[in-house]
């Protein structure tokens, strides 16, 4: 295990690697075409700020939350303020379980995971496709729906493992 608390700086870079990840991932809009994969894609930054808001993870601001959806709107191209919007739907939804939940249930988190991401890829198909009138393919955003539901479960336990070590 990894002893923090004899360098500071190391521990606070370390506390911040979910925001310094999730800025990341909307930065680098990474796809896997480059494998020939033509049908896999997921939303990290979703399966992110879901558990991190989920933990009560005291270094996860919402702003910044905010702020890197501007940032991907940027990146990737839709309308300013879409993926923010989403963002913090996804923030409000997992703090919402999290005060709810007497005793936390991984796989009734991932079915309450499915259930929100599920509803705001559909907000977010209704608002380009209507509001903005985007050519969309509804089969890209089942199969994200998919793999981002399928890789929460593994990515957890990376994250819980994360939080271990940074606890101790």
């Amino acid at each position: 295990m990894i002893i923090f608390k004899k360098n500071k700086f190391v521990y606070k870079l370390y506390a911040w690697l979910p925001i310094l990840f999730l800025f990341f991932s909307v930065l680098n809009e990474f796809d896997l075409n480059y494998l020939k994969i033509e049908y896999f894609s997921f939303n990290f930054p979703f399966v992110l700020i879901f558990y991190f808001t989920l933990k009560e993870y005291n270094r996860f601001d919402y702003l910044l939350v905010f702020v890197a959806g501007l940032v991907n709107d940027t990146v990737i191209g839709t309308p300013l303020g879409l993926s923010s919007f989403s963002y913090i739907f996804v923030c409000i939804f997992s703090a919402y379980l999290r005060n709810i939940t007497i005793r936390p249930n991984l796989i009734k988190d991932w079915f309450y995971f499915l259930f929100v991401i599920t509803l705001i890829n559909s907000m977010n198909y209704l608002i380009l496709f209507f509001f903005f009138s985007y050519e969309l393919d509804i089969m890209f955003y089942v199969i994200n729906n998919l793999f981002t539901f399928l890789l929460y479960i593994p990515i957890s336990f990376i994250f819980d493992n994360y939080l271990k070590a940074i606890n101790d």
